[in-house]
């Protein structure tokens, strides 16, 4: 009886938790969709939903007599066009409002009809939480948020194909609706052959056959524009003002601005597509008959993005959906394809990657990229691998538990004590970088109210006696090489320094690493809302006191566009000093992990040259280095409180007697017969 009754209780803590998260999840949903329809109708009427204005407004395409390709500004079919037009007569400013929640109703639909498509088995809490997961995705995906500010209707055919695989009754309404989708974007017409190859051989030929009447009602109504459109331009491939723009995530888009024109780019094109085809259709049709239907509707649409003439981004989302494959053998592995898949489509190619020329194309091409790769390359797993639902576990020590376990969402969090990825751990670096680069840029407050501040931190110096800044710039300045050593350290160890700890953490120490990381990224975190609340001028920027910039070189105070450093970095962001807070970092992990007494005292000349190096250079005060040692301790504080303390790392055939014991300590002692 005391058995079932905690089971029971157990349960229905579960449940109550389970509930929290699932609403939580559909808050962040719905506020995700506010803000995109808010930050659409609050730009004015002439510069929002730009491509719907274009085909309705007062000058629209479907306005003005004569052909709709005129202009260079209309890229749909003829049947996209013949449809809309009765749209033209009503263009008025409400229309888009009606457009926008038109857009947010189909984005939601998209969501619950991809998360009740989920390959099975499915748990009950991944089937609780897939709607809002799905939609969040949705709303934060590039081609969601392009569909929304620029009025495409590209979502359209997606969630016709969806519908038609999912929800329709029937093959012949099944065909019906991916065959009206395949009119509107051509390239649809793909998922004819996947219905054909896996069994579904009416729908198939109801959707060609729904195409053909389509195109052809189109042909008689529109005989000009069908022309120009099939024959003179072969199905939509040169339409659009500028089809090499990085916006074309196509094969045709990528040759194009890799510099080939001309017959030999249309050859290799065609050669290209016609592989592209072949295996990618192939593989969609093994995973649907292995049971994933979705993920192979999924690598059709890959396939359909990679040879369309003309993908532009706001019609992407197939590759969005292709996250659904599970990919990897080991535990550690298994989250890179969904993470790199989010990021693909999430974030600019110029947060992805840096800024080198060796990369460039790769960048540029971002997404069309991650369609190939789901397409053609990545060994998604069958359901009947046993490694599908149990991956090779990867863990060096035990987890340690939360320390929060009745606060909701917060029990989900526990240590992981496993090597991550090292491919998907470089781009969420990469990433992370980016992101605070940006917001460093970003977090500026003015230099009257920069200024300001450096006069309070002056003041505050001055009673607590610790104003030593402007008597070590010129001591340092007088001394060539000490000056010379300064410069040298402030400009080269500030990231060599912390990566290198991390790269030897990563290979030497896999169960302390993700600890070591942790703390440094909310060190960093704070550090950005210190960079936000207060901005703070360096002593190098502060009028009239007479500092010596050694590392840039004098600046014109009278002017607060100091050069080149304006452009790349925000010259305010002084308070706290991540300079002295990131090798504070280094010096205590490095002297809490160390094996030898010679190593410990190294590291704790980092961060005493630093913060040397930072003061004697003029770029920080002394208080900005205190507020970089209080962000790191903080760091350190709350990596403590959600994960609990650092563990000693346990051989790994330790972990398995331990779980095993803890099994049997946990198994409940049968109740003797009465």
């Amino acid at each position: 009886m005391a058995n079932a009754e905690h089971s029971v209780r157990g349960s229905g803590t579960t449940d109550s938790r389970m509930g929290v998260a699932r609403a939580a999840l559909w808050l962040m949903a719905a506020v995700l969709a506010i803000r995109q329809a808010a930050a659409v109708l609050r730009q004015p009427p002439g510069e929002r939903l730009t491509d719907l204005e274009t085909w309705l407004g007062e000058n629209g395409v479907l306005h003005v007599k004569g052909s709709l390709y005129d202009a260079d500004k209309f890229t749909g079919t003829p049947f996209a066009g013949l449809v809309l037009k009765p749209l033209a007569r009503s263009a008025e400013q409400s229309l888009g409002v009606a457009w926008t929640f038109g857009t947010l109703l189909l984005v939601v639909g998209l969501g619950l009809v991809v998360a009740r498509a989920l390959p099975g088995p499915v748990s009950r809490r991944s089937g609780l939480l897939a709607a809002p997961i799905a939609i969040s995705l949705l709303m934060l995906s590039l081609p969601v948020r392009n569909s929304f500010y620029l009025g495409q209707t590209s979502i359209i055919p997606v969630l016709l194909v969806l519908l038609g695989c999912f929800a329709a009754r029937g093959e012949r309404a099944s065909g019906l609706l991916i065959g009206v989708g395949a009119a509107l974007q051509p390239t649809v017409l793909l998922f004819a052959p996947l219905l054909w190859f896996t069994g579904r051989r009416r729908a198939a030929v109801t959707s060609a056959g729904t195409f053909a009447a389509c195109s052809a009602l189109a042909w008689a109504a529109l005989p000009s524009d069908s022309w120009t459109y099939w024959v003179h331009h072969v199905a939509g491939a040169g339409l659009g003002a500028r089809p090499d723009s990085l916006a074309n995530q196509s094969l045709h888009g990528a040759l194009l601005r890799l510099g080939l024109q001309g017959p030999l780019e249309i050859a290799l094109y065609v050669a290209l597509a016609a592989a592209v085809c072949w295996f990618g259709l192939r593989r969609a049709v093994r995973y649907a008959q292995d049971g994933q239907l979705l993920l192979a509707v999924a690598l059709t649409g890959c396939v359909a993005v990679a040879v369309s003439p003309t993908a532009w981004q706001h019609q992407l989302l197939w590759v969005l959906l292709a996250v659904v494959g599970r990919v990897g053998r080991r535990a550690a592995d298994r989250m890179l394809w969904p993470v790199l898949t989010v990021l693909a489509m999430t974030l600019p190619g110029t947060m992805l990657l840096p800024n080198m020329a060796v990369l460039l194309p790769l960048r540029d091409n971002v997404v069309l990229v991650a369609a190939l790769a789901a397409a053609c390359a990545v060994p998604f797993l069958p359901r009947t691998s046993p490694y599908f639902r149990a991956p090779i576990p990867t863990e060096y020590a035990l987890p340690a538990p939360a320390r929060w376990r009745r606060v909701p969402l917060l029990p989900f969090w526990r240590r992981v004590l496993s090597r991550p990825n090292l491919l998907l751990e470089l781009l969420v670096i990469r990433v992370g970088y980016s992101v605070y680069s940006h917001i460093r840029a970003a977090a500026t407050g003015g230099v009257t109210a920069a200024e300001e501040h450096g006069r309070q931190i002056v003041s505050i110096e001055q009673a607590l006696r610790i104003d030593i800044e402007h008597w070590v710039n010129h001591a340092v300045v007088k001394v060539k090489w000490a000056e010379a050593f300064f410069n040298f350290y402030y400009a080269s160890f500030h990231f060599v320094v912390p990566l290198t700890i991390l790269g030897v953490l990563y290979v030497r120490r896999p169960a302390d690493y993700r600890w070591a990381r942790a703390s440094l990224a909310f060190a960093t975190l704070l550090a950005l809302l210190g960079f936000w609340l207060y901005p703070l001028a360096p002593p190098r920027l502060m009028p009239g006191m007479e500092f010596i910039d050694t590392v840039h070189g004098p600046q014109d105070l009278a002017n607060p566009d100091y050069g080149a450093m304006t452009a790349v970095t925000n010259q305010y962001a002084a308070m706290p000093s991540l300079h002295f807070g990131w090798s504070l970092w280094c010096g205590l992990v490095v002297l809490v992990l160390a094996p030898k007494l010679w190593m410990k005292l190294l590291a704790l000349l980092h961060p005493l040259f630093t913060v040397c190096a930072i003061v004697a250079t003029a770029n920080h005060w002394v208080l900005d280095a205190a507020g970089g040692a209080a962000v790191v301790g903080a760091g350190f504080g709350l990596t403590h409180v959600l994960a609990g303390r650092r563990q000693l790392r346990v051989p790994p055939g330790a972990v398995a007697l331990a779980r095993a014991a803890q099994a049997e300590t946990e198994t409940p002692v049968p109740a003797a017969p009465k």
